[in-house]
């Protein structure tokens, strides 16, 4: 009885690195169920809400960045008040109870097993020649008009919209929870900052005259936040891929030409791991837009070559995961 009580006390004394592993096997065996309600859908209706709101007062263009920066301050808020509440009070009541809920609440920040269902969701109809079911079903995860897309066409996007959401939806989230730990505060807290942020950007943090300058603020800030992880994935993916040199020069030549300073890079380093050429002409809402060309095509965009690069963010993400557990075990505190 004493020998089982000291090893609770010693696994509960790490309960950082213990919450961040546990989030990490939910997120692979459950991910988040369709069915469930989603803290993000929760945002984002505060999110539509608060940009209606402002459009029927006329603001202008200063007072839309001033209400597009009290938007950004409003959400992370009210989004890391609610999670520290929810574990303080969880806490108070029981402590292995807070564990779990941080679990819950971590998992939800990561998107991997969520990335290898949507990719799924498009190859296993595309993979018996049913477009239709194929383009309806893309039509959930993309901005591109997909009704007339051909194979080759579907393919691309599911690659693009994989290897862009590598970063932003699993790596960068678990970037911050470690950060977040690393630092002594709770890792659900700072990755739920971080999708606070990903989800205002993925929401107003466009240039159209609608969101230019109500979004200007969450734009910017995803960015920042973005930056750092970023490169961190390309540096991973090339180490993985077994040529870090060729995918860095890669993506230091055709990176650049995208207009976001974070999506180009994560999706070339992909393309250029995986020998394939990503970007290419785009349909929005019926106008075409050119996208840079980023990577070499070596060979085509196959669904066994987006499996592949699901299996490079699965092995990113472990590393990342052991690395960080580690630090944190070296860490004081």
């Amino acid at each position: 009885m004493l020998l089982t009580q000291e090893f609770l006390t010693l696994i509960l004394g790490q309960h950082i690195a213990l919450v961040i592993f546990g989030a990490a096997i939910l997120d692979y065996l459950i991910g988040d169920p369709p069915q469930w309600l989603h803290p993000v859908q929760v945002m984002g209706w505060g999110i539509s809400n608060y940009c209606r709101w402002i459009w029927a007062r006329n603001l202008g263009t200063r007072g839309e960045k001033i209400a597009g920066i009290a938007l950004v301050l409003i959400t992370l808020s009210i989004t890391c008040t609610t999670v520290w509440g929810l574990i303080f009070l969880t806490r108070l009541w029981h402590f292995q109870l807070a564990i779990v809920v941080q679990m819950g609440m971590l998992a939800s920040c990561l998107a991997g097993r969520s990335l290898h269902r949507a990719a799924m969701e498009v190859l296993v109809p595309l993979e018996v020649g049913n477009l239709p079911t194929a383009r309806q079903v893309l039509s959930q995860y993309v901005g591109r008009d997909t009704e007339h897309l051909e194979t080759e066409e579907i393919l691309r996007a599911v690659l693009e919209t994989v290897s862009e959401n590598a970063t932003d939806g699993v790596m960068a989230p678990l970037f911050y929870a470690l950060l977040g730990g690393m630092v002594g505060q709770s890792p659900a807290v700072w990755a739920f900052g971080y999708k606070a942020v990903s989800t205002l950007d993925s929401m107003v943090g466009y240039r159209t005259p609608r969101y230019a300058h109500l979004g200007w603020a969450s734009a910017h800030l995803d960015d920042v936040l973005t930056w750092l992880p970023c490169r961190l994935v390309v540096f991973t993916i090339g180490l993985l891929s077994g040529k870090p040199l060729y995918v860095w020069r890669i993506c230091r030549r055709d990176a650049p030409f995208d207009s976001s300073p974070n999506s180009g890079w994560s999706e070339c380093c992909y393309a250029a791991a995986l020998g394939v050429q990503l970007g290419g002409l785009n349909i929005y809402r019926g106008v075409a837009k050119m996208k840079p060309k980023l990577g070499e095509s070596h060979r085509e965009i196959t669904p066994s070559v987006i499996q592949r690069a699901l299996n490079l963010t699965r092995a990113g993400f472990l590393l990342w995961l052991l690395l960080g557990l580690l630090l944190l075990g070296i860490l004081p505190g």
